[in-house]
C-alpha cells in the first residue's frame, strides 16, 4: 500500500477482507495479474458486471419511472463536477460525473447537459428533476419544462 499509493481507507472496503482470503487461500506461487491482464480483460469484465448490475436498474426505470438526482461540488483543484444519479424503486445508482468548470454558470449550457441525460435516461422514465438550486439550475428546470 506504501509503495504503490493505494489509500488507507481501501482496507474498509467490502471486498478487501475476501480478496486476502482468497489470496492466503491460494497459497504460495500464486501470479499477481499483469499490467496488460488489469487494464484489458478484468476491467472489461469489471464493466460488464457493472452493466449487469445497472440492467436491473434501467428496467425499473420503465416500470416504475424515475429520478435523475444532479449534484454539484467543487473539488480541490476547483473544478465543478456534477455528479449524475438515477434513483428509482430499486435503489440509487451512481451514473456518471462531468467537469462542468465551463459552463456551470450558463443556464443554456446546462438545460442542454439535463435534457442530454433525460434522453438518455428515456424521457418517459423520468419522473423529476432533483437540483440544487442554483441560479442556473433553476433557468435550465424552466427550459426543460418548457
Amino acid at each position: 500500500m506504501y509503495d504503490a499509493g493505494i489509500p488507507f481507507n481501501a482496507v474498509n472496503c467490502d471486498s478487501f477482507g475476501p480478496m486476502i482470503e482468497a489470496i492466503g487461500q491460494y497459497g504460495p506461487g500464486m501470479k499477481p495479474p499483469s499490467y496488460h491482464e488489469v487494464r484489458v480483460p478484468l476491467l472489461k469484465k469489471e464493466i460488464e458486471h457493472t452493466n449487469n448490475l445497472m440492467k436491473g436498474h434501467r428496467d425499473d426505470w420503465v416500470k416504475y419511472g424515475c429520478s435523475i438526482m444532479m449534484d454539484g461540488w467543487t473539488d480541490k483543484k476547483g473544478r465543478t463536477l456534477l455528479n449524475f444519479l438515477v434513483n428509482c424503486p430499486k435503489g440509487t445508482m451512481f451514473v456518471e460525473s462531468i467537469d462542468a468548470s465551463s459552463y456551470s454558470k450558463d443556464a443554456e449550457k446546462m438545460f442542454q447537459l439535463i435534457e442530454k441525460f433525460v434522453e438518455r435516461t428515456g424521457e418517459a422514465n423520468v419522473v423529476q428533476i432533483v437540483t440544487d438550486s442554483a441560479v442556473a439550475n433553476v433557468l435550465a428546470g424552466k427550459f426543460l419544462e418548457a
